[in-house]
């Protein structure tokens, strides 16, 4: 174990804590979304926006927040993001109707986004040395994957011991005492090459993300091709086009295309993408099938997601020492292909009668060891690959590779899902039931909603099954994403290599 200074010491407590509040916020909400659903009252889609609210606001903003950082300060962003996360969490808590919650939810993304973004330039800044660097990113992905791990057991027991509203109100007193030991603990860094602010690639990626999730999350059940579902992809691929183009003209771009060349940097950001195409997006629809088709409480319901999440919090220290020996080009692809194969082991069961927890439970393993795998080390590369008056950006585009794949595949697993259950429940409804009844049915469902097909002649264990066949089409999409990135990202880290013995 290195040396490590006291002010540092306090400044990785403090960055961790600030991991804690961002992983509870995505994790421990699922546990929580049945009861939002009866007490706001909230639908299906508004459900989803709950979730995503925060995510869509967090990765429309990242890579500006990590620019705003460079020029400003990573110190002061990082204060400021801890304080409005606060604030916001203090309006989720006491929101009284699903449009509030989904405002401040957005508002918490916003203030995600100023805290994620500087988590990793100020590790690379304050830890520079490697065995030092390398504990100071084993401990922030234990401490981010503990909060991830454990939030939807602490969603759960919130709900059972007291009310939903403590699930939001508890990151008021985390961001206090974060404040504290960051003024005191973080050094203030800057990048001393930053121009001008680019508020037209903020604007023009923002708003192309937003359509983007929007589209996705709001199209179920509508015609893709209608006029108001093309103007929303018109709006979104102009905007992503003009960004490009503003990107690759101004002098110090936020999302530096010239990194792609880095090919470490590359081969990161397939592994950061890779992570959200199943494992993180199936923890917000998981609750709902231990619920709604294995009829598990929402504690028991939160243990048993524990189970999928703990491997992430024990296996960051190995894919550490992993990384130093093999190399990213080993490790990444290797996580990759182990969410890839568990998300295939939980599919072999999920649909079936002898479905449980246990039989769950290799599957649960698996993904969680290969994210446990990626996780860190694709930080680790991606921050490495880029000069250090970088970082913030570096860590602006990583986060926003993780939360734009994260955002969208929330959306697509939801649509996944839904279309699944639409077409399992057409062998329950009669004929007479129309194709607009049939995907609210299914929007119903997907909810976890049984009761709302019964007076259409569905019993429950039709309606469960119908559900269980919609998650068998999710995790085929599980299964496949994460195998094929992990594929692209060996040939990316392989010519790396090539490309490394040619010029030495």
């Amino acid at each position: 174990m290195p040396n490590i200074s006291a002010r540092n010491k306090i400044a990785l407590v403090a960055v961790c804590l600030s991991a804690v509040m961002l992983g509870l916020e995505i994790t421990s909400i699922p546990s929580i979304l049945p009861v939002l659903e009866k007490v706001l009252p909230a639908n299906f889609k508004q459900l989803q926006w709950i979730m995503n609210a925060y995510t869509i606001a967090m990765c429309s903003v990242l890579v500006a927040m990590g620019a705003l950082a460079d020029q400003f300060g990573r110190k002061r962003m990082f204060l400021i993001g801890i304080f409005v996360f606060g604030l916001a969490s203090l309006l989720c808590g006491i929101a009284t109707s699903a449009p509030l919650l989904i405002a401040a939810r957005f508002l918490q993304g916003l203030s995600a986004a100023a805290m994620l973004a500087c988590q990793v330039a100020i590790l690379s800044h304050q830890f520079q040395n490697g065995p030092e660097r390398g504990v100071a990113f084993a401990w922030w992905g234990i401490i981010f994957g503990l909060g991830l791990g454990f939030g939807p057991i602490i969603g759960g027991a919130l709900v059972e011991l007291t009310s939903w509203h403590w699930v939001f109100l508890i990151h008021v007193a985390i961001a206090a005492l974060t404040i504290l030991l960051a003024r005191s603990g973080v050094q203030e860094s800057v990048d001393p090459n930053a121009g001008r602010i680019d508020f037209l690639g903020m604007a023009t990626l923002s708003i192309g993300v937003f359509g983007l999730v929007y589209l996705i999350t709001q199209g179920q059940g509508t015609d893709l091709l209608s006029k108001p579902n093309l103007v929303i992809i018109a709006i979104s691929i102009i905007m992503f086009a003009v960004f490009a183009v503003v990107e690759t003209r101004v002098a110090r771009p936020m999302f530096d295309f010239q990194a792609f060349r880095v090919r470490n940097f590359s081969g990161a950001l397939m592994g950061a993408s890779g992570m959200n195409f199943s494992f993180w997006p199936f923890v917000i629809y998981l609750p709902i099938y231990l619920q709604a088709v294995l009829g598990y409480d929402s504690f028991a319901a939160g243990l048993t997601v524990l189970a999928y999440t703990l491997p992430t919090i024990i296996v960051p220290p190995l894919a550490e020492r992993l990384l130093m020996k093999r190399g990213p080009g080993f490790v990444i692809p290797l996580g990759l292909s182990a969410i890839g194969i568990g998300f295939i082991c939980m599919r072999l069961v999920i649909g079936t009668d002898q479905a449980s927890w246990l039989s769950l439970l290799p599957g649960f393993l698996l993904a969680g060891i290969g994210l446990g795998l990626t996780n860190t080390p694709v930080t680790n590369t991606a921050s490495g690959s880029m000069p250090p008056e970088r970082a913030g950006m570096a860590s602006g585009m990583e986060f926003s590779a993780r939360m734009i794949s994260l955002a969208l595949n929330i959306a697509v697993m939801g649509f996944i899902l839904v279309k699944g259950v639409s077409l399992n429940l057409q062998v329950y409804v009669t004929a007479t039931v129309s194709a607009d009844d049939l995907t609210s049915l299914a929007n119903a469902l997907a909810a976890g909603n049984l009761a709302a097909v019964e007076p259409y002649g569905v019993n429950p264990e039709e309606a469960r099954a119908a559900l269980a066949g919609g998650f068998v089409w999710v995790l085929t999409y599980g299964a496949l994403a994460p195998l094929l990135l992990a594929a692209i990202s060996r040939i990316t880290f392989t010519k790396h290599r090539e490309t490394s013995a040619v010029q030495s």
